[in-house]
This record gives structure tokens, sequence and C-alpha cells, in this order.
């Protein structure tokens, strides 16, 4: 499987330690990582014609997947 951008790790590696704790401990931080998963590796998809979509569509998932990276990051700034 090729490597997926946008990863969180990637996106917030300084706070890896972090986010493994709160998936743990915050049902709602789990659901918002499980979630920014789950739409980045279909933008990934969509973006290397795995999947290919149209661009609004592909546009939505980015925006969707924006709006959850902010939430993850208001609550791992905390």
């Amino acid at each position: 499987m090729s490597h997926t951008p946008h990863e969180l790790a990637e996106e917030f590696p300084q706070h890896v330690d972090k986010m493994s704790q709160l998936k743990q401990d915050n049902a709602h931080f789990a659901k918002l990582a499980e979630d920014y998963h789950t739409i980045n590796r279909q933008v990934h998809r969509a973006e290397t014609n795995v999947e290919p979509m149209d661009q609004m569509s592909e546009e939505d998932l980015r925006k969707q997947r924006a709006l959850l990276k902010d939430q993850i990051w208001s609550m791992i700034r905390d």
C-alpha cells in the first residue's frame, strides 16, 4: 500500500502521544480521529485515481477533512 499523506501523526507529530491517549480516554476524540482517517483515505484514493470521483465531491471531502482537523487540533492544543 502506498503512503497516504495527511495522516494525523504527520500533521501533528509533536502531539502523537497526546492523540494516542485521547483516543483511549475520550470517545468523542476517538470518533473524530476515526472520521478523519476515513475521509483522508477517501481523498487519497480520489487523488490517485484508485477511486476517481467528480471534482465537487472531492472538494467536499477535503473541506470535511479540514473541519475535522480543526476540531482535532482544538482538542489536542488544550
